[in-house]
């Protein structure tokens, strides 16, 4: 299948049986085991980008894009640390959501701001463009033009996350048991950190911070580059 298709795919999943599935999960409610262990792998994320970022004291000037928000586990937490956050997810259930956990935990619809947008149509210029845990639904070339899209919006930094791809998960990927379950409904694409590294050089970035969350049934290479 090619990249629209992709698109497509993912867009239908997390409006129908994939947002029922990844709000419990991105939640605090009774999962299993698996869909637990991803929750605390993506907790482990979002925590160490929120820490890189509240490292550097000057969170409150910052204009910050989260693409791929999701139900705003990330944008939250940074609006409440004083960032002026623009958040956007494919999908419109997602959305909803993060507008909701917004309103109520921050008491008002100003701060994050939310869209309903694919990657490709973002515009707008950010000091720090965010993007975690979104190239794993698509393959190498069209994450080639995603984090190229992604590095013309971002004035500063962009910062990124993805699946490695290495021999012990491309096999892990081939028996099936990287996104255990019925509900598994999307492509897990794996993305070599070189090709990962080459693209944000062309585009005129370098990587200042890396780290890399591991559980179980969740991978995630986190890189941070800046600008020049």
């Amino acid at each position: 299948m090619n990249a629209a298709d992709d698109k497509t795919i993912v867009r239908e999943y997390f409006n129908s049986t994939g947002f029922d599935r990844w709000k419990r999960i991105y939640g605090d409610g009774e999962v299993n085991k698996v869909q637990l262990d991803i929750r605390n792998g993506h907790q482990q994320t979002v925590d160490t980008v929120i820490g890189w970022l509240k490292a550097d004291n000057n969170l409150a000037d910052l204009s910050i894009c989260d693409a791929g928000c999701g139900v705003g586990s990330l944008s939250i937490p940074l609006a409440t640390a004083g960032a002026k956050v623009y958040a956007s997810d494919i999908s419109e259930k997602m959305v909803t959501e993060g507008k909701e956990r917004a309103l109520q935990t921050l008491g008002n619809n100003d701060n994050p701001t939310f869209a309903v947008q694919d990657l490709e149509s973002l515009n707008g210029s950010y000091h720090t463009v965010i993007c975690l845990d979104v190239l794993i639904h698509y393959p190498q070339e069209k994450a080639d033009e995603m984090i190229s899209h992604l590095c013309s919006l971002a004035q500063s930094r962009i910062i990124i996350s993805f699946a490695p791809k290495t021999c012990a998960l491309a096999l892990l990927k081939k028996i099936g048991s990287f996104f255990p379950g019925p509900s598994k409904t999307t492509r897990a694409y794996l993305h070599r950190e070189a090709d990962v590294l080459q693209i944000l050089q062309k585009n005129g970035f370098s990587v200042q911070r890396k780290s890399m969350t591991k559980t179980r049934f969740y991978f995630s290479r986190i890189l941070e580059a800046t600008r020049g």
